[in-house]
C-alpha cells in the first residue's frame, strides 16, 4: 500500500459508491480507512448488528483493486448507549459532565463502556476477519483529542486511585515522594486523594504530574483492550493507531509499543484563529520525525491534509503545488504510505468544511488533479525507498514527563517544551543535518550528537547514561533547567546541575528569571563577527569549574559570566545552555556543535528549501522541498540521478518553482 484515503461510504448514497471506487482507481490510490465513527450505524440499538452497508462497499472498493483499513469505531457511542449508562459521559477538570454531541463524548475508564467496546469489537473484528478486502486496523480515532481536559469523574478517580498504590504501595510512601507534608496535605489512605479538580490555590506539582502520568497510561490501557481482542480474533491484520504529532496527552512511545507501526495526522494548514494558519516546515519536519522515532522505524500518515481546513472557521485554501510538497515531505520524513483526508467535502456535521480531495459536488477538479499527479510520480520511488530511514548521525531527547513537568511549573509565563525543542531542531533542520527524535530508553551510542533540552527531571540512571554516553566519545547538548528536580517532581537537594556537574565542567549558584528583566549574550570565539543577541526567558548563572565559555551575559550583576560552555570529559565534549538562545547565537552555537561532532549537511539550499534523505547502505534517495512562494536555484552534485521532477540540466544546477520538488537517487550512502 502506498497511498490511500479516508472514505465515509455511510454518507453517500450507494449509488455512488461505485463511482468513487472508480475515480479512487484512477487516482493511484490502493487503500482506504473505513468505520471509524460509524457505531450508531453498525450497531443501531443493543445487539442488532448491521454490517451489511459496509461488506458492500468493501466489495465495491475491493473490485477496483481497493484494500481496506476498518477503524473501530469507539471514539462515537452511539446514543442509545448514553442513555443506558450516562455515566458514561465524561467530566472535566472543572468538575462538570459533559454531554452527548461531538465524539469521544465517554470515560475510557469506565467498565461499563469497556464492557461495550469488548462485545462490538469483538463483534466487528470476527465478522471481518476472513474478509480478503480488510488488511488492518485501526485502533479508535486520535487518542487524547478532545480529552485534553478529562476526564475527572468518579470511575476515574478511582483508577488513579489504584494506579497511585501499585507505583507507591503504601501511602507512606506516595506522602513521602510527593512531600505532602506541606500546607498539611497527608494522606492516610490513597482513597482520598483527588482528582485535580480548581482549589482556592494550587495542587502539589507532584500530584499533577502523576495524574498527567496516570492519563496517560489510561489512554494506553483503553487502547490494549482492543488490540488484545483484535490480535486474538484477526491475527493476520496489522494494528495501528493515528498518532497527533506533538500532541502531548498521551506518551506516545508508550501507546506505539502495542502497535505494528504507527500512523500519523498531518495538517500543515490550521483554522484555529489561535495558530498560525500554515505550520513552519521545519515544525511539520519535526513532527514526522518524531513520529519516525516512535519505533524506530517507517510509518502511515493515515489523514494528510488534501484541502482547507476548518469547522466553525476555515483555513486558506493550500496554493497550488501545496499538497504534492506536503505529501513529499511526509515521503522523505519516513511515510511508507500515505492516505488523504478526506475523500470528498462532507455536506453535513461538524467537518462540512474540513475540505477533501473532491469538493462538496463530487467533481473531480484542481486537488483531485494535483494528487493523482504526486502519486503516479511518487509510487515508483516509494517503491524503491520503502523501510529506508535517514541513518541520522543527531538526536533530539524528547520526553512526556519532562514536558508535563513544566507545563505544571514553566517558571517563565512564556517557556513551552515543545517550542524551546523546536529552536535546537531549527538550527539542524536549516543546517540540513538529519535529526532522529528519540526517547531516553534509546541507545545514545548510535549518534555523534545527542541534544537533550530541558532535562528538568533526573534520575540517577539518566544521569549515567549521559556521562557514559560523553565517556565513549559521545557530544551531550544540555540547557538550562536540568538536573532540577527528581522523577516525583520534587527538588533535588543539591547544587545545580547535580550529579552532572562533573561532566559539565560548571557550578549553577543562582538563576534569573527573565521577566520584564532585560539581557544579552555574546558569543566568544573571536572573529570581525562576533554576535551579540537577547537572551530569552531564563537564565543560569554559572560558574566555570574545567569547562570554556562559548558565549557570555552581557548585562547586569552576572555580566560577563558564562551562557554557554562547552567541557572535555573523557573521550566526549558535554555543552550547556543556559539560557533560550535567540536565532543567531543558536545558529552559531549548533554550526560549533555539529562541526565539531564530524556531520555534515546533505547539501546547501537556499533558505527555506528542504533536503532530507532516506537511505540504506548502498542507496540514497535524496528528497528537495521548495517550501517557497518564489522560485530557488542550487547546486547539486553532478553524479547525482534526477528521479522525479523536471529534467534537470546536466551541469549539475538546477531550478526550483514555488512549492516544486524532486527527487535524487545517489549509488552511495550519505
Amino acid at each position: 500500500m502506498y497511498f490511500g484515503v479516508d472514505y465515509y461510504p455511510e454518507h453517500w448514497p450507494k449509488e455512488r459508491w461505485a463511482i468513487d471506487a472508480r475515480l479512487m482507481k484512477e487516482t493511484g490510490i490502493n487503500v482506504v480507512r473505513l468505520a471509524e465513527f460509524a457505531w450508531a450505524k453498525m450497531e443501531p440499538q443493543l445487539g442488532d448488528y448491521h454490517f451489511e452497508w459496509l461488506d458492500e462497499a468493501i466489495e465495491i472498493l475491493g473490485k477496483e483493486g481497493i484494500k481496506v483499513v476498518l477503524g473501530t469505531p469507539t471514539p462515537t457511542p452511539p446514543i442509545w448507549i448514553i442513555e443506558q449508562n450516562p455515566e458514561i459521559l465524561p467530566v472535566n477538570l472543572d468538575g462538570t459532565r459533559l454531554g452527548f454531541g461531538g465524539r469521544h463524548h465517554c470515560c475510557q475508564s469506565n467498565e461499563t463502556y469497556r464492557n461495550h467496546i469488548r462485545r462490538f469489537v469483538r463483534e466487528m473484528a470476527g465478522h471481518y476477519s476472513n474478509n480478503p478486502h480488510v488488511i488492518g486496523w485501526q485502533t479508535d480515532n486520535e487518542f487524547g483529542n478532545s480529552h485534553q481536559r478529562l476526564c475527572a469523574c468518579s470511575s476515574c478517580r478511582a483508577s488513579f486511585h489504584k494506579w497511585l498504590e501499585s507505583k507507591y504501595k503504601t501511602i507512606d510512601e506516595l506522602n513521602k515522594a510527593w512531600g505532602t507534608v506541606f500546607w498539611s496535605q497527608t494522606y492516610s489512605r490513597f482513597d482520598q486523594i483527588p482528582a485535580p479538580l480548581p482549589t482556592p490555590n494550587s495542587h502539589n506539582p507532584s500530584l499533577l504530574l502523576d495524574w498527567k502520568r496516570f492519563c496517560s497510561d489510561l489512554i494506553v490501557d483503553f487502547q490494549k483492550l482492543q488490540v488484545d481482542i483484535l490480535r486474538e480474533v484477526c491475527p493476520n491484520h496489522f494494528i495501528t493507531h493515528n498518532f497527533m504529532g506533538l500532541f502531548d496527552k498521551t506518551d506516545y512511545f508508550n501507546l506505539a509499543k502495542d502497535l505494528d507501526f504507527i500512523s500519523h495526522d498531518q495538517y500543515p494548514m490550521h483554522f484555529r484563529p489561535e495558530r498560525d494558519p500554515l505550520s513552519p516546515p521545519q515544525n511539520l519536519a519535526m513532527a514526522l520525525d518524531l513520529m519516525r522515532g516512535m519505533k524506530q522505524k517507517a510509518f502511515w500518515i493515515m489523514e494528510q491534509q488534501a484541502g482547507h481546513s476548518g469547522w466553525e472557521l476555515v483555513s486558506p485554501a493550500p496554493r497550488p503545488g501545496q499538497l504534492r510538497l506536503w505529501t513529499y515531505q511526509s515521503v522523505s520524513h519516513g511515510a511508507d504510505t500515505v492516505v488523504y483526508f478526506r475523500w470528498r467535502t462532507c455536506l453535513f456535521g461538524t467537518e462540512e468544511y474540513w475540505h477533501g480531495i473532491l469538493p462538496h459536488s463530487g467533481i473531480p477538479g484542481r486537488r483531485y488533479a494535483e494528487i493523482k499527479k504526486t502519486i503516479q510520480e511518487l509510487t515508483p520511488v516509494m517503491k524503491e525507498c520503502k523501510g529506508m530511514l535517514p541513518g541520522a548521525g543527531a538526536a533530539i531527547l524528547f520526553s512526556y514527563d519532562q514536558e508535563w513537568a513544566l507545563q505544571i511549573q514553566p517558571h517563565h509565563p512564556q517557556l513551552n517544551y515543545i517550542k524551546h525543542l523546536q529552536g535546537y531542531y531549527k538550527a539542524l533542520f536549516d543546517a540540513h543535518i538529519p535529526v532522529d527524535i528519540i526517547s531516553d530508553k534509546e541507545d545514545f551510542s548510535r549518534y555523534k550528537l545527542l541534544v537533550a533540552p530541558l532535562q528538568f527531571l533526573m534520575t540517577p540512571e539518566l544521569s549515567t547514561k549521559f556521562k557514559d554516553y560523553v565517556s565513549r566519545g559521545g557530544h551531550l547538548v544540555l540547557t538550562m533547567r536540568t538536573a532540577v528536580k527528581n522523577w516525583n517532581n520534587t527538588v533535588i537537594p543539591e547544587e545545580l546541575p547535580g550529579d552532572l556537574s562533573e561532566l559539565l565542567g560548571i557550578g549553577i549558584h543562582d538563576y534569573d528569571c527573565l521577566r520584564e528583566i532585560e539581557q544579552s549574550v555574546k558569543w566568544m570565539p573571536g572573529d570581525a563577527a562576533i554576535t551579540s543577541e537577547s537572551a530569552n526567558k531564563w537564565c543560569d548563572i554559572i560558574t566555570l569549574d574545567g569547562a570554556k565559555a562559548l558565549a557570555v551575559y552581557e548585562k547586569d550583576y552576572y555580566s560577563g559570566t558564562p551562557a554557554i560552555t562547552c567541557n572535555s570529559y573523557k573521550n566526549g565534549l558535554a555543552y550547556y545552555v543556559g539560557t533560550e538562545p535567540g536565532t543567531s547565537i543558536m545558529e552559531k552555537f549548533m554550526h560549533e556543535a555539529v562541526k565539531t561532532a564530524g556531520l555534515s549537511p546533505v547539501m546547501r539550499t537556499p533558505k527555506g528549501v528542504e533536503a532530507t534523505i532516506r537511505q540504506d547502505r548502498d542507496t540514497a534517495f535524496i528528497f528537495i522541498l521548495n517550501h517557497n512562494a518564489y522560485a530557488v536555484s542550487f547546486e547539486i552534485p553532478k553524479e547525482w540521478q534526477a528521479v522525479t521532477g523536471k529534467e534537470f540540466p546536466k551541469d549539475g544546477f538546477v531550478s526550483l518553482p514555488p512549492f516544486e520538488t524532486a527527487v535524487f537517487k545517489s549509488g552511495r550512502n550519505l
